[in-house]
């Protein structure tokens, strides 16, 4: 550190951790807004400065000096950024200004762990107690001891006036305990509430439940389900009592911004009402007014249904005799013949393909069962054919007597035979994959087979 003189206190300073160890959490406030916080407390400005850059483009150190009144810091960091905050870092450790005193936390509705609001705390305690907390809203009364500004200025501001706040209050029934909460608005005042009530009754012990009968346990756990809504626990009653439930919109009142909707459920000979901004909260009120009509009803025993028994029908056994399926094409045939047996199915494969490229022939095998067979054909399909003709064959079934089509008949011709006539070729020539070759050529190509055949 270099000797210099006057008040004038100069450090180079490269913080070895990087500043953001110290913004992990964003809360809490970073040494620059420290830093701003002690210079508006002494009524200073703080000035930040860069002065040097250097260092490849890919691994920059700039340099950045900070300046409160007559002491200055300086700083290195990999960025602007982080210099200014080891800067900040170094002003505060060394800095002689007068700090402002700390702030004392303020209790904040959300401030507990886990953001757990009073009102839901005070829930979860009433539902181990036994007792539901109850709010109810009270009418709001003005503020006291209010005294608005009316020094305006001008005839617009006479005539328009702020409106006088309002403390809202909200009364808690707890079992036989009642609390009154006040607050700026509604949920502040539920707040207050559940907050007196959390003091009262946390330390309290948990009251003893008189055992219930059977029938008011079995009423108890029909209603006390948390997971089903007040409809669905209407329907089940219902349908337990054998009852019809109709809802039905009564009426729809108010402008298009703020509709007010009254349903009626009819449960038997049971009815009752609910009204709400939405059908749905309308049909759901009427539900729960209905419900406690239905609670008061005598307990009725379960009768277990006696179990109706099916009788099996029995599965429809194909007969494959020797003549079965002669008519059908011979893969499907000895498919739908080994289904009937419950056996494994064909397995068809390609064993190898031999011609040339315009008479080829290929040769399939198929496997049932440990029978092997095979069948030859100018394509696949062919040859996968007469396979399965000849498993057919092989297994003691008669021939199929499927018609075949004429190009089926024609792919049948074997090009190994030396003598045939020529309307014979000249039928098999136009209807043969080179079809699209000019007549000339096909012509000429008969003459010559012709005479060699001779």
């Amino acid at each position: 550190v270099p000797n210099l003189t006057g008040n004038t206190v100069r450090h180079l300073y490269f913080c070895s951790c990087p500043p953001q160890e110290n913004m992990a959490n964003p809360k809490e406030k970073t040494p620059m807004c420290l830093v701003n916080e002690l210079a508006r407390f002494n009524r200073i400005q703080p000035q930040y400065k860069l002065l040097n850059e250097r260092g490849p483009a890919h691994a920059k150190i700039f340099t950045v000096q900070l300046c409160l009144e007559e002491q200055v810091w300086e700083a290195e960091g990999t960025s602007i950024k982080k210099a200014q905050h080891s800067t900040a870092c170094l002003a505060l450790t060394e800095s002689l200004l007068p700090r402002p005193a700390p702030r004392s936390p303020t209790m904040d509705v959300n401030s507990n762990p886990g953001s757990i609001t009073p009102t839901v705390e005070l829930n979860g305690l009433a539902m181990k107690r036994g007792e539901p907390a109850i709010y109810r809203p009270l009418d709001p009364k003005p503020m006291p001891n209010y005294r608005a500004n009316y020094n305006f200025r001008g005839m617009f501001n006479q005539r328009y006036h702020y409106p006088v706040p309002k403390i809202f209050y909200v009364q808690l029934s707890v079992g036989t305990n009642e609390f009154i909460g006040e607050g700026r608005t509604r949920q502040a005042a539920r707040h207050n509430a559940a907050t007196k009530a959390l003091q009262a009754l946390r330390n309290e012990p948990i009251p003893e439940r008189p055992p219930q009968s059977p029938e008011e346990q079995k009423e108890l756990d029909e209603g006390s389900d948390a997971s089903k809504s007040e409809i669905s626990l209407v329907y089940e009653i219902a349908l337990k009592r054998n009852l019809s439930v109709c809802f039905e919109v009564l009426k729809e009142s108010g402008p298009p911004h703020m509709k007010s909707f009254l349903t009626r459920v009819s449960v038997g000979e049971f009815s009752a009402e609910g009204e709400g901004n939405s059908k749905k909260l309308s049909k759901k009120r009427a539900a729960l007014s209905i419900l406690q009509d239905l609670k008061k009803l005598p307990f009725t025993p379960l009768v277990e249904k006696p179990k109706l028994h099916y009788k099996k029908r029995p599965k429809t056994i194909l007969k494959t005799g020797p003549d079965y399926g002669q008519g059908m094409n011979p893969i499907s045939r000895l498919a739908q013949i080994q289904q009937a047996k419950k056996e494994k199915e064909p397995e068809y494969l390609l064993l190898s393909e031999r011609g040339i490229p315009r008479r080829r022939e290929f040769i399939m095998q198929v496997k049932v069962c440990g029978e092997v067979a095979t069948g030859t054909g100018p394509n696949k399909k062919v040859a996968k054919r007469n396979a399965a003709e000849a498993m057919l064959l092989q297994l003691g079934y008669k021939a199929s007597t499927c018609p075949q089509s004429p190009t089926e008949v024609i792919t049948h011709y074997n090009p190994s035979l030396k003598y045939i006539t020529p309307l014979s070729l000249l039928y098999i020539i136009y209807h043969s994959s080179i079809s699209y070759i000019t007549p000339l050529y096909h012509l000429s190509l008969l003459y010559i087979i012709y005479h060699s055949s001779i």
